[in-house]
């Protein structure tokens, strides 16, 4: 197969157009080329008033002879690929199944290979499966009735079920797409397979996860839902048993091996692992607020005179500053078209997170607008100290409000320190916001960082840091505080536990979660066949 980069695709476009972009690039007829794909797709719009899509084709020939035809084509973007294919590892039987905790994207992957090569894994999640999740967390919405354990944070498919189903992720493995195309299998759009910034939908997401769970039940793991584990028994610093409860008690689950995709908001499964001495530290992570503009002004600001153009989805945008002081502040999660929705799972706090469906086709554009921050600002040396941190920041905000109303403020308001009054930007959160000076929610640090990065930001976006924006607090839950420390077997200090995905500090984001689970489950198997 033939992969050519650079190609310059007209916004609107068919195959016809690829085939014959392709054949003019390889310099043969058009007759000679059986296929042409997309590999890769993004926009470019750098100049507002020429926008565009910038391509990778794959070609596939007639005949073969791809080398003769790019050296005579002369085609300097053109090279030979060959398509990666995933090999499932196998194993030999074994006499424990090994136990998977989180039926996250971490976990969901891990669980499938481990299915696949015969291990009938079992899968605990202490949230509910997708059709009673959905449920409890639009009641939570709705009436403010928050269910400590199926809530947006955790439940089958993890956080990211309520989110964007963001894809994109910056680390590089063959593993990827995989990822991808088992999605696609479960009735993910098969645009993920080449968009530059993939993207399944909160929507089209929980179906997806639902199929993937039907796979995995397939070929031999089992589910327990609403089941939670509570603590992790050792003989001999290995892996004994895990223990486990339900609302009909608790019950003892015989194993070897144990993957820990608990997710980023497991905050009492964390102290359950620290109390059995399961090595860990604290970690850098990030904190701020939701900030909303309308969609239409993100579209003006980023495709210029093509922001109307019925080709282009909706846009986004990611920035990044640095400030005097040493910290950076930058946008995360950006959600076009999308929601500011409660994402708590503890009682008395609040949280924020956004969400958008596949058609992004909401007024309001949002992002996480965060400030890093370091174990040095936590007060304590203690591993977890960043949940502490983060605890205060959420109860400070449900107090401010008195209930998991959020905290929300113009950014004007925020800006000028004036009182505050919401105008063309209205806000999405739900059950919904009380105008607050956000400023009793943080403390000084992150508030002047925030104002500092915004108006840094505006000269990136002109119009970014507009009075009218509004800003919803707190967004605590960017990345987990917390790494459970393992080797290069992904295997902790005690023998048979795997520390796995976003929560354990491993991942970033579905896909980079999807494979470390993957790579938890390939070390797995190699253990089981030595």
């Amino acid at each position: 197969m033939i992969r050519i980069t650079g190609i310059r695709l007209p916004l609107q476009y068919d195959n016809a157009t690829m085939l014959s972009l392709a054949a003019k690039k390889l310099k043969i007829n058009k007759t000679q080329i059986k296929s042409v794909t997309l590999s890769r797709r993004s926009v470019d719009a750098r100049n507002k008033s020429d926008v565009f899509f910038a391509a990778t084709l794959d070609v596939t020939l007639n005949f073969g002879k791809e080398k003769d035809v790019i050296a005579k084509s002369g085609c300097k973007t053109a090279t030979i690929v060959t398509p990666t294919v995933y090999t499932f590892p196998s194993a030999k039987k074994s006499t424990s199944r090994p136990v998977v905790v989180g039926a996250g994207p971490a976990g969901l992957f891990c669980a499938y290979i481990l299915a696949k090569a015969g291990l009938d894994p079992i899968i605990v999640e202490r949230g509910q499966k997708i059709e009673d999740r959905v449920k409890a967390v639009e009641s939570f919405w709705k009436n403010g009735v928050l269910n400590t354990d199926s809530n947006v944070q955790f439940g089958e498919g993890g956080a990211g079920t309520f989110s964007d189903g963001k894809l994109n992720t910056g680390i590089k493995d063959s593993r990827i797409s995989f990822v991808l195309q088992l999605f696609v299998d479960c009735g993910a759009p098969n645009d993920i397979l080449y968009l530059q910034k993939p993207h399944i939908g909160t929507d089209i997401l929980r179906s997806v996860i639902v199929n993937l769970r039907k796979k995995i039940e397939a070929l031999g793991g089992k589910f327990k839902f609403e089941t939670k584990m509570e603590r992790v028994n050792l003989y001999n610093n290995a892996v004994k048993s895990v223990v486990v409860s339900t609302k009909n008690g608790c019950d003892e689950i015989p194993c070897n091996q144990v993957v820990v995709a608990i997710g980023h908001s497991a905050r009492d499964t964390f102290h359950s692992l620290f109390d059995t001495n399961i090595p860990m530290i604290s970690k850098p992570f990030a904190v701020g607020a939701r900030i909303e503009h309308t969609q239409e002004f993100i579209n003006k600001s980023q495709y210029g005179d093509f922001y109307n153009h019925p080709s282009l989805s909706a846009a986004d945008y990611k920035l990044a500053v640095h400030l005097p002081s040493g910290r950076g502040v930058y946008t995360f999660c950006m959600c076009p078209g999308g929601y500011v929705v409660a994402a708590a799972s503890e009682q008395g706090m609040v949280v924020t997170n956004g969400m958008s469906n596949y058609a992004r086709d909401n007024a309001n554009a949002n992002s996480a607008v965060l400030v890093g921050i370091t174990p040095d600002d936590f007060g304590s040396d203690h591993p977890l100290a960043g949940i502490e941190f983060q605890r205060k920041i959420e109860r400070a905000a449900y107090n401010l409000t008195g209930s998991y109303k959020a905290p929300a403020q113009t950014l004007g308001s925020f800006l000028k320190g004036m009182p505050n009054t919401f105008s063309k930007v209205c806000p999405t959160y739900l059950p919904s916001v009380v105008a607050c000076d956000l400023r009793e929610v943080f403390p000084k640090f992150i508030s002047d960082s925030l104002s500092q990065g915004i108006l840094l930001m505006d000269n990136k976006i002109k119009g970014f840091a507009d009075d009218s924006a509004l800003l919803t607090a707190p967004e605590t839950r960017s990345s987990s505080p917390v790494r459970i420390l393992r080797n290069e077997s992904f295997c902790s200090d005690i023998t048979g536990l795997y520390p796995c995905g976003e929560g354990a500090g491993y991942a970033g984001g579905i896909t980079s979660a999807a494979v470390d689970g993957i790579k938890c489950a390939e070390s797995i198997i190699a253990a089981i066949c030595e």
